[in-house]
């Protein structure tokens, strides 16, 4: 027999007395009955009386497999928020794991401030089960509705970016993040632990992972179980961390190692902060991770008909399905839940047992309450400088040529010096490239990693630095979500041709921001996610084809016009203009597209700023028509191809003056729709006032030409409107070739004209000839000299 002594010695060297461990079991025994009950019940929620057929619901819907190791994560969690008073909030990364997080916010009581009707007694309990995964209310991933939630479980890998967006300039703020070991797998992912090269310990909070290792994917194990633990934690040391293992099934022991783990992270998180903000000396620590093992289905069916349930991939969903049909499963399923001996946990009229209440945080260090996860409660507005003092000045239209993006430079250099807790641009490695280098003026690149001698000159890294830069789309977009989801503001800078790459994660932030815009008004607004593409399709000299893609906008217009807007600056000052409003905008997707070559500057700041307020408009200098009706319209969206528009109109002018010209210019695209389709969109009779109602319409769009049929197919005049856009043609090409190829040059959309406005197809023959003969001799130039024509490429709106 062990010696009192030898007793007390091992109580004191553990963690968690017996009675913290048995109300912390208990705790989490009531979370796991919440999650099973939620995929099961709509009768009988506490058990009263033996379950029958009818007490199940008729479809069976959730993710059982992440739930109880979650949900074991979030209890010892509360732990620690409640011993050293953190401020932390929670991700669920694996997917499909709402009911989990939902049993916290209900036990925490977030949940019933929020929702009255899922109050917490038995009525209260039962609204809550026969809500989950059912048509029109609880989804079974972590979605806007979900409080304490700024990341959605299907968004599988991107929960570390968003964790460390979150902790970006919020040095008292604690991410939680949970990995599944699925998610793992995602390229995404598997970049995203890199962000730990960014995080400066000064003036950020810190990010805890929580890698959740129970094995298997929806039907195959995962690659990350199948290695050897050796790999595994070699794998996370060669990432930057310093991993800790909890591995086991007893939950007693399992209890104890998780707080002591949980605690141990939590005071080397504080060590490393406190060591670098007293020495003012930001080097970049190793912060500490969890790698938690632990069986996929925890506390579940062990076998069901014969085959592995518990800790094999068939606990991932519904672990027992025939509930209504076959009373063996019927039996199992209530065997199951009266494990948990939910008497012990809920009184008689479900309200949680007091000393159960106590275990979690208050106020608003719940982290089912945590303002950060509601970040428009925090947000606050940008103090931005007055666009108009960047102004390019202008004498007469198309008389000054200057690069858009890089005098945009200027402006967001202010904009970050105004806001250097609050404002941040990310790219991946392109913010020079796309001539926004002002910005290094405001702030270098964040850069935790090596700093070498020879990085002085040029290179623009330190470790306080405000412009993220990475090779890793996935990651910047992640971060800036986490960023803006937290109260705070930014803009993301690609090449166009790239943005595809976050393609899914665009998809998934747009539905995000129109459930909670429309649907959950308890979400205070945020901060617009500003997406500013360069590296145009139309100026690709040397990367070619590849680099040759304006699809994006196609998969924009997609989404709910409540939440997207799309924006095509013709020059210099309109772009000023488009960025000052968006950076000011909360709850949109904001698109814009502005090409970093120097192009011409064709309108005042004060003409620019009309312009852009309207969205579209006919630009009197360009146009002949007068007060008169016109014979064509000629219209543009986007920088070059305004300019080409304008070519053609200038040609069109020259040598065939009594022709009578409208010309129109497009800012907003989505003024193109209905306004019964967009809140942006134009009345029919807005629109057949601009495009006239029987004139042919010649469209020069930046994009693929579809995208313009789509938008106006309901109006009166389409089938006179007439689109040239980019037509998957190019290859190393010159601008004008690049632009001949795809027939939005000015020569082939001076003929376009010649063609559809029928007094012209016997008078313009002589002038369409020396147009096809120009589209000759511009190719031979290209394909000899390798540029275009001096005329062609210092090409100027003709003055007087």
């Amino acid at each position: 027999m062990r010696s009192t002594q030898n007793i007390r010695a091992a109580e004191a060297s553990r963690t968690l007395s017996d009675n913290e461990r048995r109300l912390i079991d208990a705790y989490w025994r009531a979370c796991n009955y919440l999650c099973a009950g939620m995929i099961y019940l709509r009768d009988n929620p506490l058990l009263k009386e033996p379950l029958r057929p009818e007490h199940f619901k008729n479809r069976l819907l959730g993710h059982w497999g992440s739930d109880p190791g979650q949900t074991f994560i979030w209890v010892h969690l509360n732990r620690v928020i409640r011993k050293f008073d953190l401020n932390m909030i929670y991700l669920s990364g694996p997917g499909h794991g709402a009911p989990a997080v939902i049993s916290n916010c209900y036990l925490e009581k977030t949940y019933s401030e929020i929702y009255p009707e899922k109050s917490r007694d038995e009525a209260g309990m039962l609204n809550l089960f026969r809500a989950f995964s059912f048509p029109g209310q609880l989804g079974s991933h972590c979605t806007p509705e979900v409080p304490g939630s700024i990341h959605e479980g299907g968004e599988l890998g991107y929960s570390v970016s968003h964790a460390f967006g979150a902790v970006f300039d919020n040095p008292d703020l604690i991410a939680s993040v949970v990995v599944g070991d699925g998610e793992a797998e995602t390229g995404p992912l598997a970049t995203s632990w890199h962000s730990n090269k960014f995080l400066n310990p000064i003036r950020d909070g810190a990010v805890l992972p929580i890698l959740h290792m129970n094995g298997y994917k929806i039907a195959n194990p995962t690659l990350l179980a199948r290695i050897t633990p050796q790999e595994l934690e070699d794998l996370f040391k060669g990432y930057g961390w310093t991993p800790h293992v909890v591995e086991g099934e007893e939950p007693d022991a399992m209890h104890e190692k998780m707080a002591s783990t949980v605690e141990a992270c939590v005071l080397q998180i504080r060590a490393i902060q406190e060591q670098a903000r007293k020495a003012n000396k930001p080097d970049r620590p190793r912060w500490p991770m969890i790698i938690l093992r632990s069986p996929k289905g925890w506390t579940g069916p062990k076998e069901v008909d014969g085959h592995q349930v518990e800790n094999f991939w068939r606990s991932h969903q519904v672990p027992v399905t025939e509930v209504k049909s076959n009373p063996e499963h019927l039996r199992i399923v209530e065997q199951w839940m009266r494990s948990y001996r939910p008497q012990e946990l809920f009184d008689e009229h479900g309200a949680l047992m007091p000393e159960l209440q106590d275990l979690a945080p208050v106020g608003e260090r719940r982290m089912s309450a945590n303002p950060h996860a509601n970040g428009g409660k925090l947000r606050k507005p940008l103090a931005i400088p007055d666009f108009r003092d960047y102004a390019v000045p202008l004498d007469s239209p198309g008389s000054k040529r200057v690069s858009p993006t890089e005098n945009l430079g200027r402006f967001l250099r202010d904009v970050m010096k105004s806001n250097m807790t609050s404002f941040r641009l990310f790219s991946p490695d392109e913010n020079a490239s796309n001539r926004l280098q002002e910005v290094y003026k405001a702030s270098p690149k964040t850069w935790m990693a090596q700093i070498k001698p020879e990085d002085a000159d040029g290179t623009e890294i330190a470790p306080d630095g405000r412009v993220m830069e990475m090779l890793s789309e996935h990651t910047l977009e992640g971060w800036l979500e986490g960023y803006l989801l937290t109260g705070r503001h930014g803009i993301f800078n690609t090449y166009e041709a790239f943005v595809h790459i976050v393609d899914s994660m665009y998809n998934q932030h747009a539905k995000w921001l129109d459930k909670a815009k429309l649907e959950v008004r308890w979400r205070a607004p945020i901060s617009s996610l500003n997406i500013l593409i360069s590296s145009l399709v139309w100026r690709q000299d040397h990367n070619g084809f590849t680099h040759q893609d304006p699809g994006f906008l196609d998969l924009v217009s997609n989404k709910s016009a409540e939440i997207t807007r799309i924006y095509l600056p013709p020059d210099a000052n309109c772009l000023l203009s488009v960025a000052d409003h968006c950076l000011r905008s909360t709850d949109y997707v904001n698109v814009i597209v502005s090409d970093k070559q120097p192009h011409l500057v064709y309108l005042d700041m004060e003409a620019a700023a009309i312009h852009c307020a309207k969205g579209i408009g006919i630009w009197e200098w360009a146009s002949t028509d007068a007060a008169d009706e016109p014979d064509v319209v000629m219209a543009s969206a986007g920088d070059i191809l305004t300019q080409e528009a304008l070519a053609a109109v200038a040609i069109l002018r020259e040598h065939l003056p009594k022709l009578k010209i409208r010309f129109v210019n497009v800012v907003d695209l989505y003024r193109l729709q209905p306004s019964t389709e967009h809140p942006h969109g134009l009345s029919d009779r807005d629109f057949d006032a601009l495009f006239t109602r029987d004139k042919p319409v010649i469209f020069n769009f930046h994009g693929y030409p579809w995208l313009i049929h789509k938008f106006t197919y309901r109006r009166t005049n389409h089938s006179n409107i007439h689109v040239r856009g980019y037509k998957e043609k190019g290859n190393i090409n010159t601008p004008l070739e690049l632009a001949i190829q795809n027939q939005v040059d000015r020569f082939n959309l001076a003929i376009d004209v010649i063609d559809r406005v029928p007094g012209l197809r016997n008078s313009g023959a002589h002038l369409k000839e020396w147009l096809k003969g120009q589209i000759i001799d511009s190719i031979n130039h290209a394909n000899t000299e390798g540029t275009d024509r001096d005329e062609i490429q210092h090409w100027k709106w003709p003055q007087g």
